[in-house]
């Protein structure tokens, strides 16, 4: 693979979908690429599609995620791979049913691909950017992270905890030069409904955004500096206002006193 001033973008779940578009914007913003997902033959396809419109230099690994062998083949490639400057944590998979309507087994392998996998490369990436001088992390999480009542709660606290380790991997990271960015998408139209069992064709048109529009505006967040990209959010002001009511709390998430409201007539 060649060198490229941009370095060399690591890709999951970039065979289709949202993978595959951040795999083509990337490519036309300069980097050489790493793509991984399960799917060889579609990742060798996009390979040349993006190395013939860019000249790119794009590198097809196909691995399963949930597999640990392939896993740990993906983190020494972000460990060891001095070229890489960019992982985007894109890999993962949804559930729309109820929890009392879905099975345990799938709900675990969820969290295996949406939780385990997205932490162990990022805590592949992580130490390597900071010894590298920098770096970003990009980790698609999604809407239901602060709204995980709208689909299968198990998905949602997978995407909550997207955001959170997110949060937190900025606040250590900051100083050293490595970005951190939250992307929480809405509904998209993507083969991710199909493979949760719906459509996003049943869905009200007005809340479905394009795949395409999705990318752009969360690479545009990224170019703002954001932590934290909700692409269809219309007044940033309201993010604003979440993440300060919620450092409003901080003060007072731990004291050595009970809250007045919970002391019985005993303890009074």
């Amino acid at each position: 693979m060649s060198t490229s001033p941009k370095g060399v973008a690591v890709v999951t779940g970039a065979s289709a979908g949202i993978g595959a578009i951040y795999a083509d914007r990337l490519a036309r913003r300069g980097h050489d690429l790493i793509l991984v997902a399960r799917n060889q033959a579609r990742l060798d396809d996009l390979a040349t599609r993006i190395t013939g419109a860019t000249g790119r230099v794009v590198k097809p690994v196909a691995a399963d995620l949930n597999n640990r062998a392939d896993l740990k083949r993906i983190e020494t490639i972000l460990a060891t791979d001095t070229r890489i400057t960019m992982l985007v944590n894109n890999a993962g998979v949804g559930a729309l049913e109820p929890l009392l309507q879905s099975d345990v087994d799938a709900m675990e392998a969820m969290i295996g691909l949406n939780v385990t996998a997205l932490t162990r490369l990022a805590y592949a990436a992580a130490p390597a950017f900071v010894g590298r001088g920098g770096g970003a992390i990009i980790n698609i999480s999604s809407v239901v992270a602060i709204a995980p009542e709208v689909l299968n709660g198990v998905y949602g606290g997978t995407k909550a905890f997207v955001l959170a380790l997110s949060q937190s991997l900025h606040k250590e990271l900051v100083d050293k030069n490595v970005r951190i960015q939250a992307v929480l998408p809405g509904a998209t139209a993507t083969n991710f409904w199909n493979a949760a069992g719906g459509s996003h064709e049943n869905l009200p048109s007005n809340i479905v955004m394009r795949s395409d529009d999705l990318v752009d505006a969360a690479l545009a967040g990224f170019d703002q500096g954001e932590l934290v990209t909700i692409p269809s959010l219309p007044d940033a002001g309201d993010w604003t206002a979440f993440e300060e009511a919620r450092q409003t709390l901080m003060p007072n998430l731990s004291l050595n006193s009970v809250a007045a409201r919970y002391r019985t007539a005993d303890a009074a």
